[in-house]
């Protein structure tokens, strides 16, 4: 049978988390501060709606997928692994990392599943990638950098750094296997106290360098990651279209009687299999919860994201 899963918070995210679990088969029940909200899902899916005081102490819940305003994450996470319950918690799984560590611990003493709603790790063209690195192709890793930029997405909690970048964070970590030694943050706001743009500088001990650029205050949408080795160069990009998300150039740069030289090629779009990610994570959440096996995206790589994002923040008066 497949684990009963509830989705707290049915707001736009948890509506996707709802309609993606019923697509699985999995959607046991919806819960939302607001009654009126979950009944309607309800209703339209064909579950239970349950209130959220409730939800923790029912025996037909397996799991509970966390889709709330940030600064309820952890608490909530905790009531639930307390309960006897498997979590995901959607990103930022906190706002400091003593409360990540808090919930992440209490999950452990619990021995209750942790994930974190990580979900562009689940990206086909991500994974992809991260083959790609893992072989050999692209040489040594030595430069990663990620931009996500565009317009809109303003909260009253979260500045851009903190709404936008754990995603690449996430697959960063991935590539690097290991946090950076070294950050530092810049920010601007321009609206308000809270930071519009945000640009993170991390270095690694192996020498890798990274940065990360994000923005919610940009005329164009710009979802790129882009690993630079020493045979070759890897691009995803996850605004152009499947056949051309993942393109791997082949530079060559060489030194000729003490100048740089360089040729610069084409670049070779790498097939990837199409498929959602947040169904692929989905499913990922599924089988851990069957299989009791540590989720790809689990509660120690939240904390790591969190103490760069806390490293990374500019406050502005």
């Amino acid at each position: 049978m497949k684990p009963r899963i509830a989705v707290l918070g049915c707001g736009y995210w948890g509506s996707n988390h709802i309609r993606t679990l019923k697509a699985l088969g999995a959607l046991h029940a919806v819960s939302d501060a607001n009654r009126a909200r979950a009944e309607g899902f309800a209703s339209e899916q064909d579950c239970l709606a349950i209130d959220p005081e409730e939800l923790f102490s029912r025996d037909d819940v397996d799991a509970i997928v966390m889709a709330l305003p940030p600064q309820f994450h952890s608490e909530t996470a905790i009531k639930a692994v307390e309960a006897g319950k498997d979590v995901l918690v959607e990103k930022p799984v906190a706002l400091t990392v003593a409360d990540a560590e808090r919930a992440v611990a209490a999950a452990e003493a619990n021995k209750r599943i942790f994930m974190v709603g990580h979900v562009l790790r689940f990206h086909p063209a991500f994974e992809k990638l991260k083959a790609l690195i893992d072989s050999g192709e692209l040489g040594e890793v030595k430069y990663v950098h990620a931009h996500r930029l565009g317009l809109g997405k303003f909260h009253t909690e979260n500045d851009a750094l903190w709404d936008l970048a754990p995603h690449d964070l996430s697959m960063i970590l991935a590539i690097t296997g290991s946090a950076p030694v070294e950050v530092r943050g810049e920010g601007a706001a321009i609206l308000d106290h809270m930071s519009d743009f945000a640009l993170v500088h991390m270095r690694f001990a192996n020498g890798l360098r990274g940065h990360l650029f994000a923005s919610r205050l940009n005329p164009y949408r710009e979802r790129r990651l882009t690993v630079v080795g020493t045979r070759a160069m890897a691009v995803f990009d996850d605004v152009e279209p499947w056949e051309r998300k993942l393109a791997v150039y082949r530079h060559a740069v060489w030194q000729d009687s003490g100048q740089w030289a360089f040729t610069a090629n084409e670049p070779t779009y790498v097939q990837v299999e199409e498929g959602m990610p947040l169904t692929r994570e989905l499913e990922h959440f599924l089988s851990c919860i069957r299989t009791r096996a540590a989720p790809r995206t689990d509660g120690e790589e939240a904390i790591t994201v969190l103490r760069i994002l806390t490293a990374g923040t500019v406050t502005h008066g």
